[in-house]
């Protein structure tokens, strides 16, 4: 039987802008490279020993129309100079025979920094917990990375934000974690 557990993953993210909703989160998916697969969300696990590629790497296994596993945050709004943004963070550990995190967080008015920052300790506090080292996930300014008790290998974020710029226009960001067979 065809084995379902991701051996690579790569990171993405696009901004689309329309009068639909659907027509900017179709141009966002443009803008981040994934639009012509059929993309199914799954939950937040980053598989054991998966290598992490570029996007034109990862690109190269797949075809249109293929059923593709994505992390996916998003979100939209027409708002009028409404600032919004979608992230997903991750964290490995240092074990890489054992699976990490992803995590999704969508918000609005968060610059990238704040958004991705969330993100990431979102990941990294999943990955704490799992361990049973919640209480020992620390920040280390130094390094500008997580830490846990030297458990975690490595923790970042890919992150989209936008301006909504034209009245009565959609604006969709979206990032992704896409999970290559």
């Amino acid at each position: 039987m065809m084995s379902l557990i991701p051996t690579k993953v790569f990171f993405t993210r696009g901004v689309g802008r329309h009068k639909s909703k659907l027509g900017s989160f179709e141009r966002a998916l443009r803008d981040a490279g994934i639009a012509q697969f059929n993309l199914v969300e799954v939950s937040s696990i980053f598989p054991p020993n998966a290598q992490i590629v570029e996007k034109e790497e990862g690109l190269k296994y797949l075809k249109p129309g293929q059923i593709v596993f994505v992390v996916l945050a998003q979100n939209s709004s027409n708002e009028l100079n409404r600032l919004i943004s979608a992230s997903v963070g991750l964290a490995i550990p240092k074990d890489r025979s054992k699976y990490g995190y992803l995590s999704e967080h969508h918000s609005f008015g968060e610059t990238g920094e704040v958004a991705g920052n969330y993100a990431e300790e979102l990941a990294a506090e999943m990955l704490a917990s799992t361990l049973g080292l919640q209480s020992h996930l620390e920040w280390d300014e130094e390094k500008q990375a997580w830490k846990l008790n030297d458990k975690i290998l490595m923790t970042a974020n890919v992150t989209a934000t936008a301006v909504v710029e034209k009245p009565g226009e959609w604006t969709t960001v979206v990032a992704a974690a896409v999970l290559v067979p």
